[in-house]
């Protein structure tokens, strides 16, 4: 509980980094709560995800980003670019995350542009419970802390809670005194109604990442929320012969996805959902600037 003569501090902090080096996941475990959708596959994050924290006097709001990647085959792939980009801006501190031990040329990329920054940048090396020898860890840090002049270089394990209360520490330090922009039992701006579209797009991606790796999105034709919610959605697929591998063998693959999907909207709107599922093919979606405003990803991010 605040207290009157406690002085607030508010700021909002962008965690960027390249695919897959754990950003969504963090935001989740500072959370408590899933919030971004996660998989094993890059370019899960297509949007920019707010995340609010309140602990005491200090108000976190944290932007998780799509994985910046140096290909840009797709207007959606340009997209999700311009989205990382511009999280770093304009915010007040930025978490530049990487792997443990393996720094690739997307990391140097990412690394290019967060140098640039006028705004502290704290370095969150992940994943170091993966590492076989602790002892390689002490000089690897050193040599990435002497690139520039980061606010601090943290070793953190999403995964095993490793540091990561050290990691908001150092970032609640950093942030400036300010009123809290949200009410404390805030958690997001997003509506639910597009939650429950990530929670989708989530098992589709997990099931069939390897298959239909970057052609799916998801649009909501339906949302009531009553005694039990009735929601409707289309699972939107790129080519014709992508839409019986979803649906499978009597719908049983399709199946399977609505029930995975539904047990975690259940969860995030506390209350029994009715969910049906379409897959429906739109040609090219993913490099058609006018399908992709439609599916709301040129919405102002």
């Amino acid at each position: 509980m605040m207290q009157d003569n406690e002085e607030t501090v508010c700021g909002y902090v962008a965690i960027i980094g390249r695919p897959n080096v754990g950003k969504s996941s963090l935001l989740n475990r500072i959370l408590t709560e899933k919030l971004s959708i996660t998989s094993r596959k890059p370019q899960t994050t297509r949007h920019r995800i707010l995340g609010v924290k309140t602990s005491g006097f200090v108000q976190t709001i944290y932007l998780d980003t799509p994985g910046m990647h140096a290909k840009e085959k797709h207007a959606l792939n340009r997209h999700m670019n311009q989205v990382a980009r511009r999280a770093m801006h304009d915010v007040d501190v930025v978490v530049f995350m990487v792997d443990a031990l393996k720094w690739t040329d997307e990391d140097e990329d990412v690394f290019k542009l967060v140098s640039q920054l006028n705004c502290p940048v704290i370095l969150a090396v992940n994943k170091v419970d993966t590492l076989p020898e602790k002892t390689v860890l002490l000089p690897y840090l050193q040599k990435l802390s002497e690139r520039m002049n980061f606010l601090e270089v943290i070793p953190i394990s999403v995964k095993r809670k490793t540091n990561i209360d050290k990691l908001e520490a150092v970032i609640a330090h950093a942030l400036p005194k300010s009123p809290h922009y949200f009410p404390e039992a805030d958690l997001t701006d997003r509506t639910p109604r597009f939650r429950v579209s990530e929670l989708i797009r989530e098992k589709v991606v997990r099931a069939f990442g390897a298959e239909l790796p970057y052609t799916t999105s998801i649009e909501i034709e339906k949302f009531e929320l009553k005694a039990v919610a009735f929601i409707e959605a289309i699972i939107w697929v790129e080519r014709e012969g992508q839409k019986p591998i979803l649906i499978g063998k009597a719908g049983e693959r399709l199946k399977e996805v609505g029930i995975r999907a539904r047990l975690d909207i259940e969860k995030m709107l506390k209350q029994k959902v009715h969910l049906r599922l379409w897959v429906k093919v739109r040609e090219g979606w993913s490099d058609d600037e006018r399908a992709l405003k439609s599916l709301g990803y040129l919405d102002l991010e």
